[in-house]
């Protein structure tokens, strides 16, 4: 909480964390979103410490890591797992030596290191690769061995540095699905930053968008998107801005089963031209954001209707 970072760049002072405030709940998936050289990398390594902040507190799973030093630090480290976005991987070592390499910097014996990496290859799908090298693994196949890795010592919080951005489109799907599945059958709570929407959309339950070392705005994804003026609701789902003064946004921020927009042109004879804009498939719900032109006698009660069941209208320039 509270988090402030700077460094010295060439006698200048670059401010990468300015006062972050994150609360990540337990078995949620949490997004961070932005630009690169918002932040969003240094918050993420100041999470396990391998950044320490300049101040501000870092607390996992009830403990203050800011407060240890030392084998403390590192042993409340092994509750935290890492997915890096080149993969990280040893080229000299298999799949299972990969896997089984934080087991062995720990100590962990040869039969007990050999039937971990076995369940976590099984768990990510890869179990008949504990023999490959990462030179013959295709890119989803290397960030499924990363993943096993980060998993190795049973981490209660995964957090992801950009995992899906060196993947294709097909194989982001893959990846996602399976930090979806990973969350839900091991109670894991994920931390991820990316510079892609679609990855807040398809999988995050709460998320943050960040800029210049802090959060423009934060919370629960559904919360977010039915909120006046959302900046995450504008870059979900992006609409013409070259409305009249009949043009309105609307956004439905869960599922409706309801024609609402054909019940509105015949209840209050408007007519509604919808412009542009999109509905989808958002944390479990249909959502969407949609730019329409409303035009009639009764306007005002048919918005007024809309807000009545729960979307959001706003008019043109707020």
């Amino acid at each position: 909480m509270g988090l402030h970072k700077a460094y010295r760049l060439n006698k200048h002072r670059v401010t990468a964390l300015n006062g972050v405030d994150l609360r990540v709940e337990p078995g949620e998936i949490y997004g961070v979103v932005g630009q690169s050289g918002a932040g969003k990398s240094t918050l993420l390594r100041s999470v396990n410490l391998l950044e320490r902040p300049d101040s501000g507190t870092v607390s996992v799973d009830g403990q203050e890591l800011t407060a240890l030093r030392g084998s403390r630090l590192r042993a409340a480290r092994r509750t935290i797992g890492m997915v890096h976005q080149h993969f990280a991987l040893l080229s000299s070592r298999t799949v299972a030596g990969n896997v089984g390499f934080p087991l062995e910097v720990a100590g962990v014996d040869r039969a007990r290191r050999r039937a971990r990496v076995g369940e976590l290859l099984e768990l990510v799908g890869l179990g008949d690769k504990a023999r490959a090298y990462p030179s013959q693994l295709s890119g989803g196949q290397k960030q499924r061995v990363g993943i096993a890795r980060a998993l190795a010592s049973a981490p209660k919080v995964l957090l992801s540095d950009e995992a899906t951005s060196a993947l294709d489109p097909a194989t982001t799907e893959s990846i996602l699905a399976l930090l979806g599945r990973l969350r839900d059958e091991l109670g894991l709570t994920i931390l991820l930053i990316t510079h892609e929407m679609d990855v807040i959309k398809r999988i995050c339950d709460s998320a943050a968008i960040m800029e210049s070392g802090e959060f423009r705005e934060s919370g629960r994804v559904l919360d977010l998107i039915g909120t006046p003026g959302s900046l995450l609701a504008r870059s979900l789902f992006p609409i013409p801005e070259d409305g009249g003064p009949d043009t309105v946004t609307v956004t439905y921020p869960r599922s409706f089963d309801e024609p609402l927009m054909s019940e509105l042109t015949r209840r209050f004879d408007v007519d509604a031209n919808i412009r542009g804009g999109g509905v989808e498939r958002v944390a479990g719900q249909s959502v969407g954001r949609l730019s329409v032109d409303v035009r009639g006698a009764r306007r005002a009660e048919a918005l007024a209707f809309l807000s009545e069941r729960g979307l959001l209208v706003e008019e043109a320039g707020q």
